[in-house]
């Protein structure tokens, strides 16, 4: 069996450490079940008492993915690998590690102001990161759906984080992504096309 290529490595340690962070974060409410039936707590009453968790949960289960799929996607097309590329992959996954503590602490502490700016915070440093590798990765054209979100992410957070009782409730602005990315989509084409310039290329032309 020949050896894994440098970058074939990352994207496999990348989807390893991906999959442990989303297993971490089940693990608070399967402590949990083992300490209610010690308890004789009804199975019932153990899913009330933890909705938050759970909620908090499945909400983080769905962020991790989603950040999972784009960065999985990113690569697709990648060839070769570089000292930055592996150094914003790495701040990426630091991101997608570090998640699981906020969202834990989103079940115990619920709509706490700290709790929610760190848990936005966290999301919004993860997209970032995403943002870089996809300028390094695809260019500034290429990088418009990863900065819309990104963009987004910055105005969610200086909400929750001056806005009282706005907290995760800022991260339904994410639903307005798609119309972000056609206002962002011809500012980074421009971009794209003064790069090429200065680098005295001709933008391909529309097929």
């Amino acid at each position: 069996m020949s050896a894994l290529k440098p970058l074939d490595r990352l994207v496999t340690f990348t989807d390893a450490v991906v999959a442990i962070a989303i297993t971490l974060l089940v693990l608070p409410l399967v402590d949990a079940v083992g300490e209610s039936v010690v308890a004789r707590v009804p199975p019932v009453e153990v899913i009330i008492e933890h909705q938050p968790q759970i909620y908090s949960f499945l909400l983080s289960f769905a962020v991790i993915a989603r950040l999972w799929v784009v960065h999985r996607r990113m690569f697709e097309k990648v060839v070769a690998d570089s000292t930055p590329l592996l150094f914003w992959s790495l701040a990426w996954l630091l991101t997608i590690v570090v998640l699981p503590f906020p969202t834990e602490m989103i079940g115990g502490y619920g709509d706490d102001w700290f709790t929610a700016v760190f848990y936005v915070g966290t999301i919004l440093a993860s997209s970032v990161c995403l943002s870089v590798l996809a300028f390094m990765i695809h260019g500034p054209a290429g990088a418009s759906g990863a900065v819309s979100t990104t963009a987004i992410l910055v105005v969610a957070f200086v909400l929750t984080a001056l806005v009282s009782g706005v907290t995760y409730f800022a991260l339904l602005l994410l639903v307005f992504s798609s119309l972000v990315n056609r206002m962002v989509t011809p500012l980074l084409g421009r971009v794209e096309e003064r790069r090429a310039a200065r680098q005295g290329l001709r933008p391909t032309p529309p097929t």
